[in-house]
């Protein structure tokens, strides 16, 4: 008789750990248990079982892995929390007793500081890894830099979070490595590819922020420890692969000022002359040089073959760039597939506004449009004095100028108060144009949107879509490629609507405007077919429900019978279009035809005047959606043969495909419909 195993020593009670068993075999508090488990990447874990992991008890338990656990036994963390712990009790005796200047001696010079380089050389063995971790952590940083100063949140762990960001944002601008950005509720997104790496952070709009007291700032101050120091290192590595000089030299005034990326100058390293500072309209030389140098040291690794076969490719490439724009793939049907559309090279993103200089006035968010417009080559950026320091020019005159971004409204002249002739200057300089009263001559006058949209798809847009007062275009997420059969607002409607669908609509909104009364009671055959044509135009396959083909568990008798009901009732259905406004609904177009001529001859014949019936549109309109309903009931017909002709599984599983597809559509269908509500109240009050 072999041995009988005990009750919760193997299997999955042995593989997990409940959090109270492990604070105890740790030895440590359950505060810091959290803060070494953020350090070290351990994570609550959620069994499978839990009955069997906890012996029976279903009570909410909160369990790790026991490896994990184990892990942290010999963890270097744990004796620096056992000191601090020891330390802390010093400085409570000593406060107890009175001794404030003993307390103080304690704190500033036995309390263990903890380093955290051992733990992010760990975690990130390579500096990809670090790469592939970095979303969360620009999340967050990004965030407490946007914080106010509380007791919860100090401003040196504000202002720590500051320096970072704007570091890193300096190294995006100088290396073009920003590729998209879209503005959202939450805030501004950004993504960055860097080193082949994508890197997607969410940024904060610039609003008063109150933070509530249900926020554990205890916890996200353990992750901002852990983030300060994992950026900090990704900052070294990334600007020294560049050839910069980190950390960048820093102006205290300038950043007291609202310098921002202004208050920090770049330094390139390895330059004879001199270190190179970066500021707003020149960028430095040795950066030139080490990408100059680094391609250089590609090519001369390569074999010879190989080498004159990429230089001849280099200048031939260097020859197609300026006369040769980029193909695109047209859908040769409406129905075709659509193919991936070559995007530009990063090298013409990266200059893609070099040539302008920009003007930020005053009511426009001057921190991402510096950040967004530098990142793709622009040299110079001027705003008003009271937005901060760094401009290229704070004067809104000046000729330099080729862009302004505004954000409001054009008013009229009759509306603004008068402004006496201002003199001419004493160095005979015009006056300053001031918007929105006058517009400087050649200038571009556009709205913050447009820099986004233009970064988005990889071109410069036309400026007057974007004008001060104009209907902006949808601003869409760059992240999401809309599919076929879904709405897509940049399309106009008459390219995704179904055919017989703005038919429907217009007798829709004629039968809603008609009186009450007796028309009511008339046209009520005509609502019930409109009902039932709109329903065919959402639903294009009317014998799948909602949920239907969902339940796996019925049996194959119950089913099989519940599909043949579903086919006779649909077949009746068919048969029965309800009762018809109009008696030549039955009849062939032809036939209507014949019977008018034959009427008109009667009256000609009788001597009596016959007045010609001329098609109103919502005879026009009946008839082309009658049209497109035939259409659609032959395609439906076809499509429940080809069905037949499936086994049962295979036609459950396209019955599940079928009510999602129908789901899809009909929200699609009803974007649709608000748009067109919305375009016809545009035009009748533009009409006014």
């Amino acid at each position: 008789m072999g041995r009988i195993k005990k009750k919760g020593t193997s299997g999955a009670a042995k593989n997990y750990i409940t959090r109270t068993r492990a604070v105890k075999k740790l030895q440590i508090s359950l505060p810091d248990f959290r803060r070494l488990c953020i350090f070290k990447g351990i994570y609550p874990r959620e069994p499978r079982n839990k009955k069997k992991v906890s012996k029976g008890s279903t009570a909410a338990t909160t369990f790790y892995y026991t490896r994990d656990i184990q892990y942290l036994f010999h963890e270097p963390l744990l004796n620096k929390f056992r000191e601090h712990k020891a330390v802390a009790k010093k400085i409570g005796r000593a406060l107890g007793r009175g001794e404030v200047g003993d307390a103080a001696r304690l704190e500033k010079t036995h309390i263990p500081k903890i380093k955290l380089d051992l733990i992010i050389k760990e975690r990130y063995p390579t500096f990809v890894d670090a790469l592939r971790d970095l979303d969360d952590a620009l999340s967050m940083l990004f965030l407490f830099a946007n914080l106010p100063s509380t007791p919860h949140v100090p401003s040196k762990t504000i202002a720590l979070c500051q320096r970072l960001c704007l570091e890193f944002q300096h190294y995006v601008i100088i290396s073009h490595s920003l590729r998209k950005s879209f503005l959202s509720i939450k805030g501004i997104y950004y993504q960055a590819t860097i080193q082949g790496q994508d890197i997607l952070w969410l940024v904060p709009y610039r609003f008063v922020q109150r933070t509530a007291g249900d926020i554990d700032f205890r916890i996200m101050g353990t992750f901002v420890e852990f983030y300060t120091t994992l950026l900090g290192f990704v900052n070294f590595r990334l600007y020294t692969s560049v050839g910069l000089v980190y950390p960048p030299k820093f102006n205290a005034k300038s950043d007291e000022e609202g310098g921002e990326l202004g208050a920090f100058q770049l330094e390139g390293k390895g330059v004879a002359s001199g270190d190179e500072h970066v500021t707003n309209g020149n960028a430095p030389e040795a950066i030139a040089s080490d990408r100059a140098q680094a391609e250089a040291d590609k090519v001369a690794a390569l074999p010879d073959s190989e080498e004159s076969d990429t230089a001849t490719a280099l200048v031939q490439t260097g020859e197609d760039e300026n006369t040769e724009a980029i193909d695109t793939f047209e859908p040769t049907a409406q129905d075709a597939d659509t193919l991936p559309q070559p995007q530009a090279s990063s090298a013409e993103l990266a200059s893609l506004f070099a040539p302008f200089t920009f003007y930020l006035s005053r009511e426009t968010p001057k921190a991402p449009l510096e950040f967004i417009l530098k990142a793709f080559g622009c040299k110079r950026v001027g705003w008003d004095s009271i937005l901060g320091d760094g401009a290229f020019t704070t004067n809104e005159s000046d000729t330099a100028i080729t862009h302004q971004i505004v954000d409001r409204p054009a008013l009229l002249n009759s509306s603004l108060p008068e402004v006496p002739d201002a003199p001419e200057t004493a160095n005979g300089d015009a006056p300053k144009a001031q918007w929105p009263r006058s517009a400087m001559p050649g200038r571009t006058y556009i709205q913050p949107q447009w820099v986004w949209d233009c970064i988005n798809q990889g071109k410069l847009l036309r400026p007057d879509l974007y004008a001060p007062s104009a209907e902006l275009p949808p601003h869409l997420s760059p992240w999401v490629k809309p599919s076929k059969g879904e709405y897509n607002p940049n399309i106009p409607l008459e390219q995704q609507e179904l055919e017989g669908e703005a038919e429907a609509f217009e007798e829709e909104e004629m039968e809603e405007s008609a009186d009450d009364g007796d028309s009511d009671i008339a046209a009520a055959p005509a609502v019930n077919g409109k009902n039932k044509d709109i329903e065919a135009i959402v639903d294009r396959d009317s014998s799948v429900e909602a949920g239907e083909g969902m339940d796996l568990a019925e049996s194959e008798s119950d089913s099989d019978v519940r599909e043949e009901n579903e086919d006779t009732e649909k077949a009746q259905g068919d048969e029965w279009d309800g009762f018809e406004s109009d008696a030549e609904s039955d009849i062939s177009e032809g036939e209507v035809e014949r019977r008018q001529h034959q009427r008109e001859l009667e009256a000609e014949a009788a001597g009596v005047s016959v007045e010609l019936s001329l098609p109103t549109t919502k005879s026009k309109n009946a008839k082309v959606r009658k049209k497109a309903e035939k259409k659609r009931k032959q395609e439906e017909e076809e499509r429940e043969r080809q069905k037949m002709m499936l086994p049962r599984r295979k036609r459950k599983l396209l019955k599940r495909i079928e009510h999602g597809t129908n789901k899809r559509d009909k929200e699609a269908e009803n974007l649709r419909s608000k748009r067109r509500r919305i375009e016809k109240a545009s035009s009748s009050a533009i009409a006014l």
